[in-house]
């Protein structure tokens, strides 16, 4: 018997599979799927994943979600998500940095970020699950994967995507609003399904037009009838992209007992550095699931939308400026997650979730009520980092413990070095320092955020600052995948407004220039 999938406001009137739940991505009215019950493992369960290869670890957990596919063909998929397209066998070890505070380093695939974890398995099982509801007569069409990106989930989506049949898949990113590198990843992305463009605002105009074109049922008409295809998302907000990452949070967990860093039961705190809400909201599920989490720690940027909400209730937009900082992944102010935390918190209330969406889409606020905040504290712990703040900590962890940060990991370490206790701290890495060069140099060489780089540094490309970098601060090797990107031609250049009918006219242009074939 598999688990089914409801959604956060209430719309799913008969609960679905995991499969039509990964292929719909969003649900119809907005929401977001959730599984109608949440496993739990054992603790010795979860001690004993330290003992089997990652993708056996991932394996176990979507068979404890009971996913709709033959346990064999998960062993499968996961053999193939999880094997030589990341740089350490290990998948996503955990380094001790210093006394109590562990990295979970989650960008050892081949994007060097975390959104690897869960971007080198959605597709596959996208694909799958498509194919199984061929077979069943439930679906003949192909679909178009429409994702707004920070940065890193682009280009994890596009590597992940390209090629892969019965899918094409376009990426918005803000305009200015990603590094250097991280832009160059995708604009030199190959394969014949794929299209980018740069979108003028910031992420959140990214995000809501892309929401907005899912919400759009004549666009969606007109995309079958024209080219038998539906749109879907590999954003977290579909599912398929959440569930890998609970696994990783599990797997910590395993490796820190096997290694006789912590005893099996003794609880640990997590720290993630935080924009959209998935990534924490996936250790919360961890959590649930029977790992032995006390609290998690989110972490903000001078964006600190989901610190001040956790500390009031309120989630304020109304009158907040949308800060562009060293951090660009997590400069975000409307968070999609956050609806399936909540509607968790409230005891599974769609009438509340869809109230408190429609207050932030109407009003730009909403204020939760004093129960669900109870909960909300019960969990959860924030704090916010200024640019400077985080530059002083790249700077600091290098020169104490020469382990060299990215700008969002610094976020993180600096609020769980602020709120921990006595317990140990996983500090979710969600970056390798690479992608963002220009700042962890500016941090190593006491340079302001956002100040001018000395001339002969500013005239370097990308990859060749890092190089600078590696060579002078020791730090950690610099990918392949980084390393040679000066050399791959750009192949996207186009620039669109940020209004649904533009997003919607770039995305009929891919399909009907012969992409849909």
């Amino acid at each position: 018997m598999s688990n089914s999938y409801i959604d956060t406001r209430g719309n799913t009137s008969t609960p679905i599979p995991f499969t039509q739940a990964v292929v719909n991505g969003l649900a119809s009215g907005g929401g977001l799927y959730v599984p109608e019950h949440v496993p739990t493992l054992t603790l010795q369960q979860i001690v004993d994943m330290a003992h089997m290869p990652y993708a056996q670890r991932a394996a176990t957990v979507y068979k404890a979600f009971e996913v709709d596919l033959p346990d064999a063909r998960v062993d499968e998929l996961m053999e193939a998500a999880y094997g030589s397209n990341f740089d350490d066998e290990a998948i996503c070890p955990v380094n001790t940095v210093a006394d109590g505070m562990h990295v979970l380093e989650l960008w050892h695939g081949p994007t060097s970020a975390f959104k690897d974890m869960a971007l080198q398995s959605l597709p596959l099982f996208f694909s799958e699950s498509a194919q199984q509801l061929r077979e069943q007569g439930k679906l003949d069409n192909t679909f178009m994967i429409l994702v707004a990106t920070s940065g890193d989930t682009g280009k994890a989506a596009l590597a992940g995507f390209a090629d892969v049949a019965g899918t094409h898949i376009g990426v918005l990113f803000p305009d200015g609003g990603v590094s250097d590198i991280q832009r160059k990843q995708m604009v030199t992305q190959e394969g014949d399904n794929v299209m980018v463009w740069a979108v003028r605002g910031n992420f959140d105009d990214c995000q809501t037009a892309a929401k907005r074109v899912f919400g759009d049922r004549q666009f969606s008409d007109e995309l079958m009838q024209s080219h038998k295809i539906a749109l879907s998302s590999a954003n977290s907000i579909n599912w398929g992209r959440l569930l890998p990452q609970v696994v990783y949070y599990i797997s910590s967990y395993s490796m820190l007992v096997a290694a006789g860093t912590i005893e099996a039961g003794e609880a640990i705190d997590v720290c993630v550095p935080t924009g959209n809400f998935g990534n924490i909201l996936a250790a919360w599920y961890a959590k649930q699931m029977g790992t032995p989490i006390e609290r998690l720690l989110c972490a903000s940027n001078e964006n600190r939308v989901l610190t001040d909400f956790i500390n009031t209730g309120t989630y304020d937009i109304s009158d907040r400026d949308f800060v562009l900082t060293p951090s660009p992944s997590m400069d975000i102010l409307v968070s999609s997650n956050l609806e399936r935390q909540l509607f968790e918190l409230t005891g599974r209330n769609a009438d509340a979730i869809t109230g408190w969406m429609r207050d932030l889409s109407e009003n730009k606020m909403f204020k939760i009520d004093e129960q669900t905040f109870a909960r909300v504290r019960d969990h959860f712990a924030s704090d916010s980092v200024s640019s400077a703040e985080c530059l002083q900590t790249i700077k600091r962890v290098h020169d104490e413990h020469g382990y060299l940060l990215d700008p969002h990991t610094a976020v993180a370490w600096e609020v769980a070095q602020r709120l921990r206790e006595d317990r140990h701290v996983v500090v979710a890495s969600t970056a390798h320092w690479a992608k963002f060069g220009a700042d962890v140099y500016r941090a190593l060489n006491g340079i302001e955020p956002g100040g001018e780089l000395p001339a002969e540094v500013a005239d370097l490309t990308g990859c060749e600052l890092n190089e600078l970098i590696a060579r002078t601060a020791q730090g950690a090797p610099v990918p392949a995948g980084l390393a040679q990107i000066d050399s791959k031609p750009v192949r996207f250049t186009r620039v669109i407004d940020n209004s649904t009918a533009a997003v919607e006219e770039a995305v009929s242009e891919f399909l009907a220039a012969g992409n849909a074939q």
